[in-house]
This record gives C-alpha cells, structure tokens and sequence, in this order.
C-alpha cells in the first residue's frame, strides 16, 4: 500500500475532549491514534518528541503541529494528520495553551500541502473556537477537507459493504446467538486468518470481538449475511460455526420434551412465598443467607499514563490466566459446556471496545481503577438494555469479570460476601451471583440460590442447573428484604421461597427430597439392566450419538446400541464433504466402538435448520418444507451414493449396522433409494443391510401399512413429527412451548405408526425428544413403540420408569391419553413413581 492509498484524515483519526496533564501525554495521544490506525510505527511518538526538544511546533491561535524529525521519516508509513481535541486546554510552552493538536505525519514534502491548509484555517479564529467544542468529528475532517467529509458521511449512512465472499444464514440456535456459541465463533474467525464480517442490516461486527457480536442482538430465525475475504475462509467459517448448533438444539429439545412435566411443591401449611422464575428444579431446606448489594466506591487516583496502561494490562492479562484455569477446572468438575462460560468471559476481556473505553478514560486524567469501572460499566448497561433477555444476561457476564479485573487494580474492592457463610444448609440470597462465583460454590454448605434479578437463560442459572442446585431468579426487591437466619424452603420448580415453615411443612419437603434422591441413586445403580417391564416385556434402550468416541459413555449410561448417529456431523464439522474412504472410516470406528452392538446409521439429513454452506445449496422460502433429508439425497447422487457406498463397505467388513432413510413422504422415494442402495450393495459385495425410515411428517405415518411392505423398520422422529402435526416451529421464540410431544395428535400418529407396521411384522423405533422423557417413554411402550433412542443422559431414568409397570398397566394409560384433548390433559396423567422411588 502507498502513502496516497489511506485518507489523509479520518474520523477514527480524531479525539475528541481529551484531558492530557502534559504537552508530552497530548503528543503520545496523538501518536497513538497514527499508529493504531496504522499511519505510523509506534516508535514515532518518541520522534515527535524529540521534535518539541528543538523546533517550536505551537502556531498559535490554540493550534499546535507536532511532528516528527526529519531523520525519521522511514517510520511514517502512510502521511496523515491525527487531532486531538483538549476543549479545557493544555499548557504547550509557557504561556500557551493549545486546544486543537494537529500531529503530522508526513514522507517526503508532503507536510507542507498539510501545513497550507492548517494556514487557511488559523485565520479563522470563530472557526476554530467552534472546532475546540465540536462533539462532530466530521467537523473537524471537513474544516481540512470538505470531500473527505461529505465522503466519510455518506459512507456512514449507507450499510456496510460486504466482503467478496458472503452467503447468507438464518440464526438457527434454539436460544439465539449468546455468549457460549458466540465465544466459539470468535475462534472460528480468529483461525481463518482473513477479515469476516456479520452483518444484519446496516448492523455489522467483526466476529473476532465477543462484545461487538452479542451487541448485534441475533435471535433465532434472523437472516444475516456472512461474509469473508476469500470463499474457503467463508466455507470453513461456516462450517464451524454450524457445527455448535447440534450441542444448543439438544439441550433445548431436552427441555421442550419435559415442557410442564415439572410440578411445583405445595407445603401442607398456607405458607406465604416470595415468588419468582424456577432456574432450576428442585427442592432446598436450610437456613437464608442474604447478601445485599454493597455500594462499592472506587477512588479515582491519578497515575501517570504509562503506568496506569501497564497497570491495567497487567491486571487483565492475570484475569485471563485465572478465567482460564477456571474454565479448565470448570470443565473438568462440572461440563465442557459450562466451561465455555469462562472461555466466553475470557473472550469479553479481548474485546478492543472495552479496552478503549478504559484508556480513553485514563486518558481523560481518570486513574486505572476508575477508568475500568466506567468503561465496564458502560459496556454492561448498553447489554441490559438489550430487549433479547439472553442478551441482557450477558451483562451479568460483563460486571463478573469487570469485578475480577478491578479486584486486581484495587484489591479493598474485593467482594467477601462469600467469605463468611454459616454452617450447614444455606439458602443463598443474593441480588444475582457472577458465574465465576456460582461454580465455586462450596455444595456441601449451598442447599439452593435465590436471587433478585435475572433470568433462567442466565449463565448462573445454567451452572446451577447443571450442579443440581434448585434455584429460582428475578424474585425482586422483596428476596433482599429477607433477613439471614431464617429457616426457609426453596422450590426450584415452581420458583418460590417459603419463609419460616412450620414443622409439617420441613418434614414434607424433605420427604420429597429424600424420595427424588432415592430415586435417582436407583436409576444410576440400575442403568446397566434391561428395560423390561414387570410382566415382561423388554424394551430396547439405544443411545443418540454423533461420534465414535460418544459410544463409551454411552454404554456407560446404559444404552444397548445406537438408535440414531447423526452422519451430517461428519460433513458440518470438517467445512468440506468427506471423501467415501473417510465415510467408511467412521461408520467401521463407530461400529467397533459398539463391539457388536447394533448401530443405526441415518442417512445425511440437510436441510430445514440443518445447513451446510459447502454444499451450496440453494436458498428456500420455506426451507422445512423444501428440498430436505431424502428429497435432497435423489436430487444429489454425488452425495448420496458415495454414502451408501460406504455404508455397504463397512458391513462387508463386519460392521452390524442398519440404514435409516430421513424426511420420507411418497413410497416412490422409497422405492428409489432401495434400488440405488441394492445396486451398490451388489458393486461392494457387501452382506444385506435392514433399511428403515424416519416417520417424521404425518404422510407417512398414514402411510405405515403401505411403506411396511417395503421397508425393514420404522423410527418415528418426534421433534420433526410435533412440528409438521401441529404447523409450529419448535424453535421458534413464541410457539417452541405449545410444540408439546405429547399432545394427543402426535400420539394418534405414533399409534397409526406401530398399527401399520405390524401388518407386515415390522418393528418401530422413537428416536425423538420424548423417547428420552420417562413419561413420554412409558406412553411410547404402552402404544407398542419397540424401542427408545435418546440422549445417553436420559437413559438410567427412562429405564427405571418402564422397569416400575406392566406393559398392560402402560397400554391402559396410553389409552387414557389418546382420550384427552390437550397435551396438558396428557402430562397430567404422570402421576406413577418410579423404580426406586421412596424406597
């Protein structure tokens, strides 16, 4: 690049009301913004300097030129004016006060063109007096030059240009884009090595900034365009970025499937509750612990720039460092999901904004610790404010680990609610509580969380789900009114706080408590037996799996085989297709990671909210009822026999393993598949292989009797089927809750399913969110479904459920719900215990 390719000055250029204590701190200022901006090395501050010691660089009128020497001009790199605007003054030499710096920085004879212009301007002393107030920085660019100006504006009002390579997406985490993911996105675009952008609008961000990106506020179901500066960076961006969608829609299936199944404690007294939003299930007996916010005063004590900017970096340099040892041990103790919460902390302390922020402040003449607050503080109101409560939660995020750098700036601000907690069962009562503190919380002494403020998308609310803590949040100003001592009752399910319960209601709560201990100790001692209810009838448990190297805890949970491995993960994780040798690769590891156990392996199923953008497929208005699963395979040979091929190639050498054909709607797509697959299995010479379908849309679940003919089993997929039966969109914000599993359609559907089947001895399989759902499981084998995949997690109590009745017992209830009209009718059915329950 050219001196003349950069714009001479800039808006970015421009400082506006600076507070330097010297000419020497205005000039290393100046010099900053040359040198960010890529004007100048940064050893040129020290060559301005140098300047002052023997040239006069006050021209009067307010008005200073620092430059460099002339010996130094092989540090310039690009000639361009930085300003820095002091409105207050700062003294130049005695007896001048300078209130406009215009830093130069110039090759060759370019200074004396910039210096002609700053001429015109100082016989205009109005115009500068209004250039020493302005809070515009385009004011000051047009003062010099009026078509970089008009320039700069328009390009400001017009959205922002998107690099060569762009595509399109639609935000397709359940929950929108939050920290989590998006700590995982600036990963991504750190690898790629190029510019990518995320744009929404006249919105952009720069992915590689975890605070400019949660800032765009992206729900779940908005369109933006992705772009890159070349097409395999977008492709492998893409594909990773697509590949954390699988870990969110899990979770938020899981919990869609158990929509309503919780029911909150009712205390035989009328006790009066502070009520807030179950966070997380459970019940909690002990004594209140309240910590009530402390006004924190941070003293703002000056520091030279130098050593304040060393002071600050220090102090987030070891913030990092601890956020990840914390990460490292958060992940160990608790989940690699919950880990991700600290990485995504650690990310929030590299964001450029924020650290500007800071400076600008300490800048300004603020000290360290001062400037950090306000910056922190800045960042965290501007997410509050945020209309999208994941968003809004991640202020929460912002203050704990603004709380941790300050800690080390002013270590008399160091939180010690935690320092000082009683003995024994505590109810912990807090405004909200940081993640960081959440996950170090002492179990042994924490019985539950009650906190004001809040919400149960909260990354404390997440940790204390996953640590089984019950917890409710957003209990409002009341909860802090509360006084320590007092014993209480903390209902996670239906987000209450009971106060000072009688001595009935103590002894039912802990009875509950000891009962779903009893029974979740017995689901974990029991998961290696079969599922087998008490007349006999055995249920076959499979586990859904991704990867080879899922099986092992699989198997540990208690699964008997895969029900469902997902092949599109092999295609969305590596950002290109893979070749039918690395197929057949990981369909052989899969199934000797099984040792013989059966594997059900569903053909590539892209499509809907399953994007892959090397596949360059086109783009769909609707695209759940486009061209998906087995519609997309027969229109894309190039996929799908390379696919098979490499199925049949892994049952030639050994691998026992069935193929499962998604999305089928017409008997003519099955009809085309098996003849390809027969074709292929002839070319490979590999040994006969079960083919079943997905029952996912209502046609072929009608269709049963007919597609039995054809087929070798069924597996009913009831995410996709809950969503097509009843036209809502299970992840979308307002609807998710009524795509209820149960609703009783949904089970006529499983039943016309097992009816059609048997017509021709055909066995059917669930491979969706309800499988895993104990209740839902128990209707499923009361309908005759003959076996559950699910999440390995869900396996022990689903067993336990189907081991604690007869399959008589389980068809009368079944029955019973295919009679109600509601899926609320249908939930209120559970009422049987468990295997082990009370026990």
């Amino acid at each position: 690049m050219n001196a003349a390719s950069r714009p001479l000055l800039a808006p970015a250029l421009v400082r506006l009301g600076a507070r330097p204590a010297s000419k020497d701190e205005a000039i290393r200022l100046a010099a900053g913004l040359l040198a960010d901006a890529g004007y100048v090395d940064p050893a040129y501050a020290g060559s301005m300097l140098r300047r002052e010691a023997v040239a006069e660089t006050h021209l009067g009128h307010g008005v200073a030129i620092p430059h460099g020497m002339v010996e130094d001009r092989a540090l310039v790199r690009h000639n361009g004016i930085a300003v820095v605007q002091v409105p207050e003054g700062v003294t130049w030499n005695a007896g001048q006060t300078v209130r406009l710096v215009f830093a130069i920085a110039a090759q060759s004879d370019a200074h004396i063109a910039i210096l002609r212009k700053l001429t015109r301007l100082l016989q205009d002393e109005a115009k500068l007096a209004d250039l020493a107030g302005t809070g515009d920085p385009l004011a000051i660019v047009a003062a010099l030059d009026a078509d970089a100006a008009a320039a700069f504006a328009a390009a400001d009002a017009a959205p922002p240009a998107d690099l060569p390579a762009a595509a399109e997406w639609v935000v397709d985490y359940p929950s929108g884009l939050h920290a989590r993911p998006a700590a995982r996105w600036v990963e991504a675009a750190r690898r790629a090595g190029v510019p990518i952008q995320v744009r929404r609008g006249a919105e952009a961000a720069d992915p590689t900034r975890l605070v400019g990106l949660l800032q765009l506020g992206l729900g779940h179901g908005e369109r933006v365009t992705i772009s890159a500066a070349t097409a395999e960076a977008l492709a492998g961006f893409l594909a990773a970025v697509r590949a954390l969608t699988a870990e969110e829609r899990a979770d938020a299936e899981r919990a869609a499937a158990r929509a309503g199944a919780g029911r909150g404690f009712q205390p035989p007294t009328a006790l009066a509750a502070v009520r807030g939003i179950g966070a997380a299930p459970g019940l909690a007996v002990g004594t209140l612990h309240v910590i009530r916010p402390a006004a924190t005063e941070v003293a703002d004590v000056w520091e030279p720039l130098d050593a304040a900017g060393r002071r600050l970096d220090d102090a987030i340099a070891a913030t990092v460092h601890d956020l990840k040892l914390v990460a490292d041990d958060t992940a160990r103790r608790i989940g690699r999901s919950e880990g991700g919460i600290f990485t995504a902390q650690a990310e929030m302390l590299a964001d450029p904004d924020l650290i500007t922020a800071a400076c600008r402040a300490m800048v300004d003449g603020h000290g360290p610790a001062f400037a950090w607050t306000r910056a922190v503080e800045t960042v965290a109101a501007a997410l509050a404010k945020s209309p999208d409560p994941l968003l809004a939660a991640r202020a929460a995020d912002m203050r704990d680990v603004g709380r941790r750098v300050l800690a080390r700036l002013a270590p008399e601000t160091a939180a010690r609610g935690l320092d000082d907690l009683p003995d024994g069962p505590v109810i912990l009562v807090a405004a909200d509580l940081a993640p960081s503190d959440t996950a170090a919380l002492d179990l042994g002494r924490i019985a539950g969380l009650a906190m004001a403020e809040g919400g149960p998308a909260s990354h404390t609310a997440i940790l204390a789900r996953t640590l089984g803590l019950p917890a409710l949040v957003a209990g409002g100003a009341a909860l802090l009114e509360l006084t320590s001592g007092r014993p209480a009752i903390l209902d996670g399910d239906g987000g209450r706080l009971f106060v000072e319960p009688t001595d009935a209601d103590v002894a039912a709560a802990r009875d509950r408590i000891a009962a779903e201990a009893a029974r979740t100790a017995a689901e974990a001692a029991e998961r290696a037996r079969p599922a087998v209810t008490t007349d006999g009838h055995a249920v076959e448990i499979g586990a859904n799996v991704n990867k080879p190297e899922q099986v092992a805890g699989a198997l540990d949970q208690g699964a008997e085989g895969v029900g469902l491995m997902r092949t599109e993960f092999l295609f969305l994780e590596s950002g290109r297709t893979p070749s039918e040798d690395e197929q057949a690769e990981g369909y052989a590891a899969m199934a000797a990671a099984l040792g013989g156990r059966p594997l059900i392996v569903r053909a590539l199923d892209i499509g809907g909210d399953k994007q892959v953008p090397h596949l360059a497929l086109p783009v769909e208005q609707n695209p759940f009822l486009g061209v998906r699963g087995t519609r997309l395979l027969l229109r894309r040979p190039d996929l799908m026999e390379p696919q098979l091929r490499a199925l049949y190639r892994a049952a030639a050498g050994g691998a026992r393993l069935s193929i499962m054909l998604p999305m089928i709607t017409s008997l003519g797509e099955i009809l085309a598949v098996r003849a390809a697959a027969e074709r292929i299995r002839a070319e490979v010479g590999a040994p006969a292989v079960p083919l079943g379908i997905m029952v996912e849309v209502p046609a072929a679940a009608e269709m049963a009797d007919v597609y039995a003919a054809h087929v070798d089993f069924f597996s009913i997929g009831t995410n996709d089927l809950t969503q097509y039966t009843l036209a809502v969109d299970r992840q979308h914000p307002e609807l998710a809750a009524e795509a209820d599993g149960l609703h009783p359609a949904v089970l006529r559907l499983v039943r016309r399913t097992v009816a059609g089947a048997a017509v021709h001895g055909r066995w059917v399989g669930v491979c969706g969110g309800i499988a895993g759902d104990p209740f839902g499981a128990a209707l499923l084998v009361g309908l005759g479904v003959d076996e559950l995949s699910m999440t390995p997690r869900d396996i022990p109590a689903v067993k336990a459920r189907i081991r604690a009745a007869s399959k008589a017992d389980l068809a009368a209830l079944a029955e019973t719900a295919l009679a109600c009209a509601t899926a609320d009718e249908v939930r209120a059915l559970d009422t049987a215990p468990a295997e082990g329950a009370g026990r």
